[in-house]
């Protein structure tokens, strides 16, 4: 059974790799033998679907795209697939271990590992850390819970345009956008996709907790060059008013808004029916993010940053 088994997943490996377009469920099917004697397509898929997790954990990259009729099919690059020659010297190596032990509690823990077990593969040396024992207590985690993510990395990585439903926080239904997307990044527990909007033709940033439904692939070239550096965090930091040079004055609830808590530069507690007064900065896009915290924050100034808000839980209120 072991050996029937890894000739199986060797013939789907040769396929993936000796392939140009993408194959179907149904183009592997009639071109491995062992698949052609499943006893019914539930069994194939089920038998598939093990052997195609299986080559991924083995580090195969295979990617999966939708076609414009909407039919999955199945690829392996082979310059994906390809390593070249590793030079790392033992303090690179180590650093790249850690790195890997970022992502044992998310869904990338099977894809870091893969991925030093190919480089030791190719000549990386192995790195151990005599604190090892010592500071495993505050090794570094990133936690990813969106399902949004993985599909959209893959996207990034391949450079392929992706079409999903995001919900804006002012907006009470999703709506579809077409983005070509150009890297992720982790900004206060929450990850963002930084990319080009084809639809209102500029770059955006999109919180990937705001993704609903499922992110689709389309075969198709950008359209808009990719710059050289992304600042992810920049922009997201100037829409939350983090470069802001102005003040706002808000009433917050008592135990509630933390993350406005962390920006006040000024905070008087116990105010008007024991609700907080704060001072935070205010640089654009801050009414978006205030509107997050609905009944728990009135803002008291500046008039226009007031207005603004009013006007989103308004347009909130009626949609």
């Amino acid at each position: 059974m072991a050996i029937a088994k890894a000739e199986r997943l060797m013939n789907l490996a040769l396929c993936l790799l000796g392939t140009r377009r993408p194959l179907s469920k149904r183009e592997l099917r009639g071109s491995i033998e062992a698949y052609l004697e499943a006893g019914n397509d539930e069994s194939f898929n089920r038998m598939f679907e093990r052997d195609k997790d299986d080559l991924r954990e083995l580090g195969l990259v295979i990617e999966t795209v939708e076609n414009l009729e909407g039919e999955i099919g199945y690829l392996a690059r082979r310059d994906s697939n390809r390593l070249p020659p590793v030079s790392l010297d033992a303090e690179e190596a180590a650093a790249l271990g850690l790195a890997a032990k970022v992502w044992q509690q998310a869904r990338l823990a099977g894809a870091a590992n893969g991925a030093l077990q190919k480089l030791r593969a190719g000549g990386m040396p192995e790195a151990g850390d005599p604190d090892e024992g010592r500071h495993s207590a505050i090794e570094p985690r990133i936690p990813v819970h969106e399902a949004a993510f993985e599909p959209l990395m893959l996207a990034c990585r391949d450079r392929r345009p992706v079409v999903f439903d995001y919900r804006k926080s002012t907006a009470a239904r999703p709506e579809t956008r077409q983005v070509e997307p150009w890297a992720l990044e982790c900004w206060r527990g929450h990850w963002y996709l930084a990319g080009f909007d084809r639809d209102r033709g500029a770059e955006r940033v999109f919180r990937l907790s705001r993704i609903t439904g499922k992110v689709r692939s389309r075969a198709a070239a950008y359209t808009a060059e990719v710059p050289d550096v992304v600042t992810v965090r920049e922009t997201v930091a100037s829409w939350a008013g983090e470069s802001a040079d102005r003040s706002a004055q808000i009433r917050l609830r008592p135990g509630a808004g933390y993350p406005l808590r962390a920006k006040a530069t000024a905070v008087r507690e116990g105010g008007v029916d024991g609700w907080d007064e704060l001072e935070i900065p205010y640089g654009h896009g801050l009414d978006a993010w205030l509107v997050e915290f609905g009944p728990d924050v009135v803002v008291l100034g500046p008039a226009d940053l007031r207005a603004d808000v009013l006007d989103r839980l308004r347009a909130v209120a009626g949609a």
